[in-house]
Formats: structure tokens, sequence, C-alpha cells
């Protein structure tokens, strides 16, 4: 089993080292972002901040339907937000209605509520 040590101050020699989606205190993983964007080819240059940046904004996206989706499944006395209710919302909003314009959310699945 390996020893721990505190980490006081600067000495000790030992450096810890962080994802950049641990140092930006994400929940997405820009690493994740960055291998999509240069897969992808989207430009012949990428900057060190573009995929985290761009991680930001779909957590920040999915973060702010999530909320209202699961206030819209309070309203109906629902305990599972449910693809229809994501649907309704994205559709009620009318920024996020406009962003996902062309985006198929859910379909109709027979029995399933």
């Amino acid at each position: 089993m390996p020893v721990r040590r505190s980490r006081r101050g600067s000495s000790g020699g030992q450096s810890r080292v962080r994802s950049p989606t641990a140092r930006a205190e994400l929940t997405f993983s820009v690493s994740h972002v960055e291998r999509l964007l240069r897969e992808g080819r989207y430009s012949q240059r990428l900057g060190a901040s573009a995929p985290i940046f761009l991680a930001a904004v779909i957590q920040s996206l999915t973060a702010k339907v999530l909320e209202l989706a699961g206030i819209e499944a309070q309203n109906r006395g629902r305990r599972l937000i449910t693809p229809d209710v994501v649907d309704m919302v994205v559709h009620n909003h009318p920024l996020l209605s406009a962003f996902f314009q062309s985006t198929i959310i859910s379909q109709a699945v027979p029995g399933w509520n």
C-alpha cells in the first residue's frame, strides 16, 4: 500500500497531475471534446482553450435543459425525466427551440410513459 504524504507547501518534490477537465472544474471531458474537434477537421489549427470553452458550453446547455425538464416533470407529477418532457421543454423555450431547431430529441414509442 503506498504511503500518503501531506501536501503542505511546495516541498516534497511531488506535483499532482490534474486533467484539463479537473483544472477547468467541468464534468464534461475536455480531452474527449478536443479529440472530436481534431478528428472532425473543422479547422487547420485548434487553440488550447477551444475544447475547454466548448465543453463548458455543452455542460451549461445540458444543465439548463435538465433543470427545466426536472421542473416540468415535477409539475406533471412524474419522478422521471422522459424524452417527451425534454422535447416539450426545448420546444416551448424560445432560445432552446431556435438552437435545437433541426434536432429530433424523441420519437413516439407506443406504450412508453
